[in-house]
Parts: structure tokens; sequence; C-alpha cells
């Protein structure tokens, strides 16, 4: 199972996520919660650097299944409220592949 956990600041805005695990929703390579969840992250967060010129701190596994992203706490509030925006879009997409598919993906808040 894939297990996502977002960490919030007490503004309620995203400090962080995390998500690990596997899905085993298909066999290795064909497995497409993986595949939908990997691209939601992995696009939310290429979309964060390009659009943000933002850089987070981030944990990856060295053989996949574990992604962590920590949002810097030094943004200037434009900055800040367009990753705020990019990350929630991230969390409505996941959202949506747990409604379908919550045998394999379960969603955290903090």
């Amino acid at each position: 199972m894939i297990k996502v956990i977002i960490e919030r600041h007490d503004d309620h805005s995203i400090r962080s996520f995390e998500i690990s695990g596997h899905a085993g929703s298909g066999p290795y390579g064909h497995d497409l919660v993986c595949a939908g969840v990997s691209a939601v992250s992995f696009g939310t967060v290429n979309a964060i650097y390009a659009l943000c010129q933002t850089k987070l701190v981030i944990e990856q596994g060295k053989n996949g299944g574990f992604l962590r992203c920590v949002v810097p706490d030094d943004l200037d509030q434009a900055t800040n409220e367009k990753v705020q925006l990019l990350l929630e879009g991230m969390l409505v997409s996941l959202r949506t592949i747990e409604n379908d598919y919550g045998k394999y993906i379960q969603i955290m808040e903090k």
C-alpha cells in the first residue's frame, strides 16, 4: 500500500509531504496506481521548480517507493501562495486516486 502523509503548519498550509510504499495493484512496471501517484507527485515537484523557481528539500529512496518533500520556510508570500496552490492541487489528484483505488493508497494529514 502507498501511504501519503501531509504535514501542515498551524495556518493549515502544507509544510511537507511524504509518500512511501508500493501499491501492489499490478505487476512491477505495470502498476497503474504507482504510476499515477508517481506522475502526480513528481509532476508537482517539477512544476514548483519550473513555475515558482523554488527547490523543495527532497529526500528520495534509492530503490523508489519513498519521496519526502519539505517547503522552505524562507519563501516570500507570493511564491509561497503559488507553491501552496500547486501542493493543494497535488492533494486533490491524490485524493481522486484514493477514492477510486483506496485499497492501494491511504492519505493522512497531520
